[in-house]
């Protein structure tokens, strides 16, 4: 029998319905409004660690439309508690194995606020199932972690960067341009200071056994390090002082400011390092720095072997009160850096300094920089670090430029982490009794070893507990 016109219209119309209905996520833009971004244009992202910096990294994140904060792990349900406000539909997990198990066809992107010796096991998971990373500084725990967190991101082609925010700010891509111009030459020495630590160091570990608060796994939170018994002088702030959970003062604050000279003046890696400490005292002439604590202060130097002819730069590092000299061109009244530290480099024809973060970007004397007046060269960041790497996360592997990828921050973080590798070196003894770490260290970086002290090569890479793995 011959069908009606209205029973062809019918059905033709619930076909296109049908038919718009499964694709729905192609319609143009336009027609959904301004300012709507469609759900297939949303950067999924899992949190691991949600509280302290965690908080405050995934609140930068959701100030972009593209992102969607849609899980949320910590080992502490008592630092967790804002972010859980924050992201109400966001699924809640402990353990972050778990997480990436269960959710990992759901997952985009994952952001890692850990303690510092948590960062590259969770990271170089999700780079595995390869999920874009952003990774709270430092990078890494150890310099081994940092090589391998490297080549990782580049082998999975997933979209990487470091969370040193100020490498987004003006600061650093001023001194660039000045850099770049020549202004100052060749780089000669750089010196860099922080006023941490701001947390207790040089004391030795906490001892004695208390009871883990209900809130929090501490298994899950000594993830792959050697187990130790909960105190609450490690959590959740304290643990920055103690080689077994964080990486000190310079872990800390040395890629923040050691960042915008090192990536002014493109260094690489360096080829020795030698240090000095600040002893804390019980009694006369009793020296109380322990292996289990970084130093109270302390001083590092750092070689950086010039390239095509040019001279070799000197990287000179100091922390907990220490300060370098001030430079002759500063007047007597004028600031040098801020409250948590600063950057001066000095090249063959003039200096430059900046605060933390590459703040109050300057050239010395601090007229020459109005006398210069350059127009900005480098590329500008206006949507900050975060939104940077949200957009590039979705643009895709090598589409957008970023900040401090994996590439570059690698490097940075193995420099930061050689400091501490001397500074751990420090208070060996040999079978003498005598303290050979106490002396230059000379660096091969290709195979990530000290040549002239072997003891020292047991910092470059530590082993994991059963249950978490680090392997490329």
């Amino acid at each position: 029998m011959k069908k009606k016109p209205e029973q062809n219209s019918r059905r033709n119309f619930v076909k296109n319905v049908g038919v718009a209905a499964a694709g729905f996520f192609i319609i143009p833009r336009h027609v959904l409004g301004r300012g709507f971004v469609a759900p297939s244009d949303k950067l999924t992202i899992a949190g691991i660690g949600a509280g302290g910096k965690g908080e405050s990294d995934l609140a930068e994140f959701s100030k972009s439309p593209n992102a969607n904060i849609a899980f949320l792990c910590d080992v502490d349900d008592r630092q967790a508690v804002k972010s859980r406000e924050r992201f109400p539909k966001a699924k809640y997990y402990k353990d972050f194995r778990e997480m990436l198990d269960k959710e990992g066809k759901s997952i985009d992107a994952v952001s890692v606020s850990t303690p510092d010796h948590t960062h590259a096991v969770a990271a170089l998971a999700a780079i595995k199932m390869g999920k874009h990373v952003y990774v709270q500084k430092p990078m890494t725990h150890d310099i081994y972690e940092a090589r391998i967190l490297t080549q990782a991101a580049k082998k999975y082609k997933v979209v990487s960067q470091m969370g040193n925010q100020g490498a987004s700010l003006d600061g650093v891509r001023k001194m660039q341009d000045w850099f770049n111009a020549g202004l100052i030459g060749d780089p000669l020495n750089i010196y860099c200071w922080t006023n941490r630590p701001v947390w207790p160091q040089g004391f030795g570990k906490p001892t004695g056994k208390e009871e883990v608060p209900k809130e929090l796994d501490w298994n899950l939170w000594l993830g792959g390090t050697a187990y130790e018994e909960y105190h609450k002088g490690y959590v959740p702030f304290n643990w920055r002082g103690y080689p077994s959970f964080g990486t000190g003062a310079l872990g800390d604050m040395g890629c923040h400011i050691i960042d915008p000279a090192f990536k002014t003046t493109g260094l690489g890696y360096a080829s020795e390092v030698e240090c000095s400490v600040v002893d804390l005292y019980q009694e006369m002439w009793t020296p109380t720095y322990h292996p289990d604590s970084f130093p109270a202060g302390s001083t590092l130097k750092f070689k950086f072997p010039g390239k095509n002819g040019k001279p070799d730069t000197f990287l000179h590092w100091m922390d907990g009160g220490l300060v370098p000299d001030r430079p002759e061109e500063l007047g007597a009244d004028e600031k040098m850096g801020d409250d948590g530290g600063g950057a001066i480099i000095v090249g063959t024809k003039g200096k430059m300094m900046c605060s933390t973060y590459g703040n109050d970007a300057t050239l010395l004397p601090l007229s020459r920089s109005k006398e210069v007046n350059m127009a900005p060269v480098m590329k500008r960041v206006p949507e900050g670090h975060y939104v940077q790497w949200v957009n590039a996360c979705i643009a895709g592997f090598g589409k957008n430029e970023l900040s401090s990828t994996f590439d570059y921050a690698g490097p940075l973080t193995e420099t930061i982490l050689m400091g501490n590798l001397a500074l751990r070196s420090w208070n060996i003894k040999d079978s003498k009794g005598n303290f050979p770490g106490r002396k230059k260290l000379l660096w091969d970086a290709t195979n990530m070893k000290v040549t002239n002290f072997d003891e020292a090569n047991q910092f470059v890479k530590r082993s994991y507990r059963p249950g978490y793995s680090f392997e490329l």
